[in-house]
């Protein structure tokens, strides 16, 4: 018991450790987590899972990545294939067929795998790893259709593999039990089965979906019930066939995402959350059940290296380009789809799943399966995750690299701080949904969405993935509170911010801190207070940071009643002056400040003195 709970500690720790570490240095974080995995595994010896858990490791697997792909497929929404949707149908069909095939030649004449191992690898080989390509995506920050393309082909293609590999599976079985099988005896069946067990996902997906919003079930046990019953359709599917509850699980998924129930969207933190955990612990635990045993084949032999690279620059490229042949997809973006596939958790534990399956029917050189595995997933992940953001440049495809600013509010104020934003060549983006407050905006040619911030189309018609950074700003303090808890889950609590004084954790009287966004300025200023001085003619002003101007000089040329609102690093990230936090400004940081009319006027003489406009590093609005 103690032992178990050990090496439960350690598996956290390590997981949840390499993921911040990742976060940290943009590292991939699946590379962290198998390094961490085989120091703690195979090379230290610290922590031996299969004796801690036994029999119970393979099934805590299973319903993990189980978990893993419901969570994916209700991140999925169908209104993404407008614009993908023949991209993902050639990939998951054609791209199947080719990649399964290229893939056990490949296996076959440069790995040197039996046959029977070559053609059930080659299937497993068809996953891209979701759990992989999303974290990559929000890194590199991918233009939207390739990265819905990216997305939903690893989502689709997760049980495809499973199944694939099982049908290579059970008609080795059947050669093995009755060698003149063909197959006609083994498909069509296992066809049934994956149809079944869809089937069964959906009428799931349709029964939460009718009893959710009828109050059958209480708000606190939604999570836990949702959760329960993932397992068991899971579970349920695989008594027909093998794998086929990843089927299950994953339709499962897309169905309750696209049936608008919205209960769902409540628990997407939670579920994230839970997904982060499985996905580290996973990781770790297949890492460390690893034997030197299983890595000797790595070792002595050129086959593995030869078959890594044609699955980098053969395989996975001819397959793409083969299924996207005659689309409308540009070249730019076909190509830098053909570089593209991390495999991840799936692939390493069917291919664990199956080493131990096919050694039973006797079939030679299934065992190698497991390391190679690992060494396909090491190896996709280093080779893309490093070079995604670069292969994103060569081929056009990269959105803006400098954190965005999204205002939600069209005021006087917000069109003044855009415009402000916009000479620093920071994205910026003013959201409301009247037309008529607009007007201005347009007027300045500032860019602009006409719609409400928290209807759920606008995350389908917006791509809000270059702003980082969210000020809630409209004349409804209360209505800024509710949008910055809306996105702080999404943007993070320390990014979204809001006009409106900070309270006290006792005023009773007041919307909690729990709930509001950062308050604007140190002073706090709410909306009336901005809308009052805006009447004024305060304006903002901008004054650039240098080892000779430094930021207790520019504090000196403004005047004491002068607020300050944010600091623009050089790299173009975004730190705000907050009631909570003051950022420390450095040299090359360019000030943002909320100042009075007079200092027009009281910076004159200087201004003669120098020739200039204005006081030395201080330019107006």
């Amino acid at each position: 018991m103690e032992s178990q709970a050990l090496v439960i500690a350690v598996i956290g720790v390590l997981g949840i450790g390499a993921q911040w570490l990742a976060w940290r240095t943009g590292w991939p974080a699946i590379v962290l987590m198998l390094t961490a995995g085989f120091l703690a595994g195979p090379i230290t010896g610290f922590i031996h899972p299969e004796q801690a858990f036994g029999d119970l490791l393979e099934p805590m697997i299973g319903i993990g990545v189980a978990l893993i792909l419901f969570e994916g497929g209700l991140s999925l929404d169908l209104r993404e294939l407008r614009h993908s949707g023949g991209a993902v149908i050639r990939l998951a069909t054609i791209g199947v067929l080719v990649g399964w095939a290229l893939g056990s030649l490949a296996g076959f004449y440069i790995a040197g795998l039996v046959w029977p191992v070559a053609v059930l690898f080659g299937g497993i080989l068809i996953v891209t790893g979701p759990t992989v390509v999303m974290p990559l995506l929000r890194q590199a920050n991918i233009e939207p259709r390739p990265a819905s393309i990216l997305k939903w082909e690893g989502i689709v293609n997760d049980p495809t593999g499973a199944l694939c590999a099982v049908i290579a599976y059970e008609y080795f079985r059947k050669i093995a039990e009755s060698p003149g099988a063909s197959l006609v005896d083994v498909v069509p069946p296992l066809i049934f089965a994956a149809i079944l067990s869809g089937l069964i996902g959906y009428a799931a997906a349709s029964a939460i979906a009718y009893l959710f919003p009828r109050g059958a079930v209480p708000e606190f046990l939604k999570v836990p019930v949702l959760f329960t019953v993932v397992v068991g359709v899971f579970v349920m599917s695989n008594q027909i066939e093998h794998e086929a509850g990843l089927v299950a699980v994953t339709v499962m998924g897309v169905a309750l995402a696209n049936m608008n129930v919205s209960s769902i969207r409540s628990i997407h933190p939670f579920k994230e959350n839970v997904a982060v955990l499985l996905v580290s612990g996973i990781f770790i635990l297949l890492s460390a059940s690893l034997q030197w045993e299983e890595l000797t084949y790595l070792q002595t032999s050129w086959r593995p290296a030869a078959f890594l690279l044609a699955l980098l620059f053969v395989v996975r490229p001819v397959t793409v380009l083969v299924s996207l042949l005659g689309s409308s997809v540009p070249w730019n973006e076909r190509l830098f789809i053909a570089w593209i596939a991390p495999r991840g958790i799936v692939l390493v534990a069917i291919s664990g799943l199956f080493a131990l399956r096919i050694g039973d029917l006797g079939i030679e050189g299934g065992q190698l399966l497991t390391g190679l595995g690992f060494a396909v997933v090491v190896t996709t992940v280093i080779a893309h995750g490093f070079t995604v953001d670069l292969a994103a440049r060569i081929f056009g495809i990269k959105g803006t690299s400098r954190p965005g600013l999204l205002i939600v509010g069209s005021t006087p104020w917000t069109i003044a701080l855009a415009k402000e934003m916009s000479t620093l060549r920071a994205p910026v983006l003013i959201v409301d949904p009247s037309w008529q407050r607009l007007a201005p905006a347009r007027r300045e040619g500032l860019p602009f969405y006409h719609g409400e911030i928290l209807n759920e189309a606008t995350e389908h018609n917006l791509d809000l993935s270059p702003f980082q950074v969210l000020v809630a700003a409209t004349d409804n303090e209360a209505y800024n509170t509710l949008v910055c808890n809306e996105f702080a889950h999404e943007v993070g609590r320390d990014q979204v911010f809001q006009l409106g004084e900070s309270v006290e954790e006792g005023d009773r009287h007041a919307l909690p801190p729990s709930l509001r966004g950062r308050a604007l300025f140190e002073s706090g200023f709410g909306v009336s207070d901005v809308n009052e001085r805006q009447q004024q003619g305060w304006v903002f002003r901008k004054t650039r940071l240098s080892d000779e101007f430094t930021f207790e000089d520019a504090q000196k040329k403004l005047p004491e009643s002068a607020q300050l609102l944010l600091l623009v690093r050089a790299s173009g990230r975004l730190r705000f002056f907050t009631h909570a936090a003051r950022p420390e400004p450095r040299s090359g940081d360019t000030v943002i400040s909320f100042s009075p009319p007079q200092h027009r006027a009281a910076a004159e003489p200087g201004a003669r003195r120098t020739g200039k406009g204005t006081a030395p590093g201080v330019e107006p609005a």
